[in-house]
């Protein structure tokens, strides 16, 4: 069963909503290309390179899906592979014993239960193996074409800083988010928040200096200058 948060998040003041729709505005425009960064062709694919993007960079994932994509185009290809076969495989993204494992296990359950199709219901896609609400937020936003909220670190981590959540838990920052934004702008600001907390707004050194939301940050203001990206 999915989970969901304890309690309902209070409905945002408007006030939030309207520093909310600021933050994507100026997002949009300083990252003119918000998408998914992870190369796939079919949801398969994309599901694969989600889980393989645990704990991994996307530009690592990238470099190995190619050769996966070209042996694997099948759910039952991949659920039919050998346990040690594909974590030799994909040893180079790290966790590997456990993403082979739930990969086949995700594969042998579409092969079972759905013809060796991906579905694209968001409550059934979190009810497989290895899908957990992140990955399944992506998959119906990027292969799908439904909005969806994908609270990674990154999106946690600028939901704090922006002073939108005061939670970790990303399910909980998720369902903030839903009520915080249109339901129409969620992949937007998901990718918005992905995009700028990897090349801006980082965890170790902010660059606080190109950043477009000064005066919209809470931590910003928070910082001595030295700390806030030498500003």
């Amino acid at each position: 069963m999915p989970r969901t948060p304890r309690a309902t998040p209070a409905p945002p003041k408007p006030a939030a909503r309207r520093r909310a729709a600021e933050v994507l505005r100026r997002l949009r425009a300083f990252h003119p290309e918000l998408r998914c960064e992870l190369d796939f062709a079919t949801p398969l694919e994309l599901t694969v390179a989600a889980i393989l993007s645990a704990q991994c960079t996307d530009r690592r994932v990238n470099q190995v899906t190619p050769a996966l994509f070209r042996k694997y185009r099948k759910a039952r290809d991949w659920a039919e592979t050998p346990q040690a076969t594909l974590e030799a495989e994909i040893r180079s993204t790290g966790f590997f014993r456990n993403k082979a494992k739930n990969i086949r296990a995700l594969a042998r359950a579409l092969v079972e239960r759905f013809e060796g199709e991906l579905p694209s219901d968001f409550d059934t896609l979190v009810g497989l193996p290895g899908i957990g609400r992140k990955t399944a937020n992506l998959v119906v936003a990027e292969a799908f074409g439904q909005p969806g909220i994908i609270v990674d670190t990154h999106c946690t981590r600028l939901s704090n800083r922006l002073g939108f959540s005061l939670h970790r838990d990303p399910v909980r920052i998720e369902f903030e988010l839903r009520a915080l934004v249109p339901r129409a702008d969620w992949t937007a600001w998901s990718h918005a928040m992905v995009r700028h907390g990897r090349y801006v707004c980082t965890a170790r050194k902010p660059a606080c200096n190109r950043c477009p939301l000064p005066d919209l940050c809470p931590w910003f203001r928070a910082q001595p200058a030295s700390r806030a990206g030498g500003v």
